[in-house]
């Protein structure tokens, strides 16, 4: 390494450090290179989702972190990465083998075209008959079409190829996918929630939590089935990502439970939110196709609370679930506390 590109590349250090330092962000080799990426500005679209993403939640969360490293910086796992290399090595060894054949039968091809040619050009030298005449060309035409028929077997499996090629891609994504986001719901998960969480909190930014369930939930699983509980959680789900602006990340806790992370909100802001999300959810109507009913009294109660900015994680979770409780007591589909 020259001087200069090891002096350069101390500086972006001194840079990355603190970042990681003010948004506590553990100093692991993949997240000193996500913020040296940063700070040297390697990957302009990179620093864009980034700094979208300060500006909407004020920090930069391991959450945001691990997903944007693997959107734009990580290498496959090791071993999807070892599935992969057997799937193309695979894939290689076939098409190789197929290749061979193509150019073999090409090369025979040409000998047999030259040998054909040679012995066409005695048509005036020796006068060949009518049907040796045509015995060349029958040959001739019969070995075209064994060519043509190889090299369109091995066109179809170069075809299959990059199918196989970009299916695998598509899994490699999905299970990136996977370490943070709900599969039914597409909202992020409990591993997410508490890594947001821990994030918001040594950010030092103000900001509220909302915990919701959908009340009388086993009753749809027990009248309708749990296709029709898996419709309406689906369906629930979209009715928070849509709430999920300006910085709010929407979580599925497990079962028919969720949260919201509302960065910036008081707690009056944040139960106007909630109250907003109370009433398009119980607008919802969902139709069980078994059935053909149209389900329509869906509804969900609430709970709020904002971050004091001393309390631990497990003490303000706990003191919003005994308001979400407190909803479904005083008789479900309301928002707690009630508005001062």
């Amino acid at each position: 390494m020259r001087k200069d590109s090891f002096a350069q590349s101390a500086a972006y250090l001194k840079q990355a450090v603190p970042l990681m330092i003010k948004y506590q962000i553990p100093t692991t080799p993949d997240n000193y290179h996500f913020w040296y990426s940063y700070v040297s500005a390697s990957m302009p679209e990179l620093n864009e989702a980034i700094d979208q993403a300060i500006k909407q939640q004020g920090t930069c969360s391991l959450v945001t972190c691990e997903r944007l490293y693997q959107q734009y910086l990580a290498a496959e796992d090791e071993q999807q990465m070892e599935a992969v290399k057997l799937n193309l090595s695979a894939m290689a060894n076939e098409l190789g083998h197929s290749m061979q054949d193509a150019i073999s039968e090409t090369g025979q091809f040409q000998q047999m075209l030259d040998k054909s040619v040679g012995r066409l050009s005695q048509i005036d030298d020796e006068g060949l008959s009518f049907d040796e005449t045509m015995g060349i060309l029958r040959e001739l035409v019969r070995e075209s079409r064994d060519l043509r028929l190889s090299t369109a077997h091995f066109h179809e499996q170069l075809n299959h190829a990059q199918q196989e090629i970009k299916e695998l891609r598509e899994a490699l994504n999905e299970t990136r996918k996977l370490a943070t986001e709900d599969a039914l719901t597409h909202l992020l998960n409990r591993r997410a929630f508490d890594l947001e969480l821990t994030g918001l909190m040594h950010s030092k930014q103000p900001f509220s939590l909302i915990l919701t369930d959908i009340d009388h939930f086993k009753r749809f699983n027990d009248e309708y089935g749990h296709l029709l509980g898996d419709q309406v959680l689906r369906a629930f789900g979209k009715r928070l990502r849509d709430a999920s602006k300006e910085g709010v990340s929407a979580y599925r806790l497990g079962g028919e439970e969720f949260a919201l992370l509302v960065p910036y909100r008081n707690l009056a802001l944040a139960r106007q939110m909630a109250e907003s999300l109370r009433r398009a959810i119980e607008r919802m109507s969902i139709l069980d196709r078994k059935s053909g009913r149209r389900i329509d009294h869906i509804t969900a109660s609430f709970g709020v609370g904002e971050y004091n900015g001393q309390e631990s994680s497990d003490n303000l979770v706990g003191r919003v679930d005994m308001l979400l409780y407190k909803a479904k007591e005083l008789g479900r589909n309301r928002v707690m506390p009630l508005p001062t």
